[in-house]
């Protein structure tokens, strides 16, 4: 064994770093568009969804429907589109609950929360559904559309779709 001569090491003084109190929610994690005209050609979603109503694109062409909204019709191509009123109620087509931990910085989805598919009549759209447990819900429940404001990364005012059992449900 040698003896190696650790003095020089052990007599300086380390530099100390700190931890942060907070992380910021990095950008990238962050999965809700930003809303504006000049950052998504959808912008018209969000702001019928910031004035209460759930919409989505038809084609003026060949009248599909589609959801999310789009900018060019996936069936004729056309970009003749418009903006429709969908339901805000519907059924649970699907459901499952989530109980594994999220990605840093998204504390506000504490776990076991909800996840469905609802058939609202035109079309079918993937959301989470609030106030309630798995074990409360069956396929073929009711639920009614719920509008939520995001707070995030970001100074833009945001909005996003959730679901929550209609009265009488749960």
């Amino acid at each position: 064994m040698t003896d190696t001569d650790t003095s020089d090491t052990n007599d300086e003084e380390r530099e100390r770093v700190s931890v942060p109190e907070r992380i910021e929610f990095p950008r990238l994690l962050d999965f809700y568009e930003l809303q504006t005209e000049e950052r998504t050609k959808i912008h018209e979603f969000y702001d019928n969804l910031n004035n209460g109503q759930l919409t989505t694109t038809q084609c003026r062409d060949c009248d599909e429907i589609h959801f999310p909204p789009r900018i060019v019709c996936p069936e004729c191509t056309s970009d003749d589109l418009e903006y429709v009123d969908l339901p805000h109620e519907g059924e649970l087509f699907a459901f499952s609950e989530v109980r594994g931990g999220l990605p840093l910085g998204l504390r506000e989805h504490d776990v076991p929360y909800v996840v469905a598919v609802i058939d609202l009549g035109p079309v079918k759209l993937s959301g989470r559904v609030d106030d309630a447990s798995y074990s409360d819900l069956e396929i073929g429940d009711s639920v009614a559309l719920k509008i939520v404001e995001i707070d995030g990364p970001t100074d833009e005012e945001r909005v996003f779709y959730r679901f929550e059992p209609a009265d009488g449900d749960s």
